[in-house]
């Protein structure tokens, strides 16, 4: 009973939360507000993509910007180079990052301790290595320009995005409450018993690489299209480490918590404009102190107290079953002792 409780509560909470984040641009308007709501909704594609893997796997990615660059690129070059229409890119971004975390994840996924995180790094960097030197084809540290954008809209292409923040949502919750996303907990809880149950931890260690790497590219294809620009700073560490930043605040291996915590941040850093050079400090502090106090997220835990006390309240208007009529005469809830010996 409880368990379908907090799973309407859920939905209930996931409903508003998506209808507030669309009406908001209509409530206050403004190109700016859409513009940074559209890379918010874009930077929890990419958190989103990254806690499926690392959240429930615990092996950490440290390269997850690997996936976002070369799906940002591979936008590019089919609409600058070979001349395809933008929607085509969105397909092809995922194809190419899945290729990538095939060649990576194959040979790294096997490794033990960091080493997995440390490979991942190194190829992302590497690839940000490779843009610049290349610069003919790739354009150098001016990236590819010129990419034709998915909408003419602002404020429908964010309500795209978030469309396909929300669908992308959904199937990963989906898949950590099923009986993949169990074992993909129970590789992160003990490898040696998995492999001692029968289990190919491997094959689902990559599989789930394979997943995330896909929407990360998907995302920074819609990337490339909103800012119709493509450079190797995609492929930067900082990338990465901004969006396990926003995972970590959010609530590790929750899925809904990095969208959360990629929300926050992205809108406190705007917010944090007007402190100018102090912006930096006051941002960092602030993260420090929510990783010191809250070392297992701001967004996810907050919601769990909010449902257990949502749910609490539903139980106590909830009508209550009628009092079995008491024995041998006596009033149920009298405090008597009925015929038979028992408390009535």
């Amino acid at each position: 009973m409880n368990s379908l409780r907090y799973k309407n509560i859920d939905r209930g909470g996931a409903i508003i939360a998506v209808a507030i984040l669309a009406v908001l641009p209509l409530v206050f308007g403004g190109r700016y507000l859409v513009g940074v709501l559209t890379v918010a909704a874009i930077y929890g594609i990419w958190a989103v993509s990254w806690d499926f893997m690392s959240g429930l796997t615990g092996r950490e990615n440290f390269g997850h910007s690997l996936f976002i660059g070369v799906g940002a690129y591979a936008a590019g070059f089919m609409n600058t180079v070979f001349g395809f229409g933008p929607w085509w890119s969105l397909p092809a971004s995922m194809v190419v990052a899945v290729i990538f975390a095939l060649i990576m994840g194959l040979p790294t996924l096997r490794l033990k301790g960091p080493y997995f995180a440390l490979a991942m790094l190194s190829g992302a960097v590497i690839m940000q290595r490779l843009m610049l030197i290349f610069w003919e084809h790739t354009g150098g540290e001016e990236g590819i320009q010129g990419i034709e954008p998915l909408l003419s809209s602002p404020l429908h292409y964010y309500w795209f995005v978030l469309a396909i923040l929300v669908a992308i949502t959904v199937l990963l919750v989906a898949l950590a409450r099923s009986n993949w996303g169990l074992i993909l907990k129970a590789i992160r809880g003990d490898e040696a018993t998995c492999l001692a149950a029968g289990l190919n931890i491997t094959f689902y260690k990559i599989a789930s690489l394979i997943i995330s790497a896909a929407f990360a590219g998907l995302g920074g294809a819609l990337y490339a299209h909103y800012q119709q620009q493509v450079s190797p700073q995609l492929f930067a560490v900082v990338t990465s480490i901004t969006i396990i930043t926003m995972v970590y605040v959010g609530g590790m291996s929750s899925i809904y918590g990095a969208i959360g915590g990629a929300l926050l941040l992205t809108l406190m850093t705007e917010l944090l404009r007007d402190f100018g050079e102090w912006r930096l400090m006051v941002y960092s502090l602030v993260l420090i102190a929510i990783l010191f106090f809250l070392p297992t997220g701001l967004v996810a835990p907050t919601w769990q107290k909010l449902r257990q006390r949502i749910a609490g309240s539903a139980g106590d208007r909830a009508p209550r079953p009628a009092a079995r009529p008491a024995k041998d005469g006596l009033h149920a809830g009298d405090g008597k002792i009925a015929g038979n010996g028992e408390t009535i």
